[in-house]
């Protein structure tokens, strides 16, 4: 999810609630704050796009419209609760743009999932956010965004 401003694009990201992600290397402490992208499961009858609509507003506040799709990360990882199980998860991202709403501005029953939304430099994305998957995606919106001056213009 992004927006021009003075400083150029800002995208959009999430803080989940708990405790800092130790296992990512952090500059000047052992630990370092968790961002991500907002996403979510798909809900039965929704398309992914819709999915990506809905989570968007649910985790940050900011109703969007979509761009395109940049692409689907996919990965396994061990469940840290009840059985232990490998889960694979498609993740697909969309490129979404701002079109109102406050930054942060979700439901009480939303702090489950979402300590905090806040706008960062989309310049800045590739080495804040904590996963890979997510970084690369964010590159890909950078090339999009490059190469598609309509977006910039809100024609798109």
């Amino acid at each position: 999810m992004v927006r021009r401003a003075g400083e150029g694009w800002e995208v959009a990201v999430i803080e989940p609630p708990g405790e800092a992600s130790a296992g990512h290397r952090a500059k000047k402490s052992s630990q370092k704050m968790v961002l991500a992208l907002p996403k979510g499961l798909v809900d039965p009858g929704e398309k992914p796009e819709q999915t990506a609509l809905r989570e968007v507003r649910e985790e940050t506040g900011l109703v969007t419209t979509a761009i395109t799709k940049l692409g689907d990360v996919k990965y396994v990882y061990v469940r840290s609760w009840g059985d232990g199980e490998r889960v694979f998860k498609i993740v697909s991202f969309f490129l979404l743009r701002y079109v109102s709403g406050e930054i942060d501005d979700v439901t009480s029953e939303m702090r489950v999932e979402v300590k905090r939304a806040t706008w960062i430099l989309l310049d800045e994305a590739p080495r804040k956010l904590t996963y890979r998957g997510e970084r690369d995606m964010v590159k890909r919106a950078q090339e999009y965004l490059k190469s598609h001056s309509e977006v910039e213009h809100g024609t798109r």
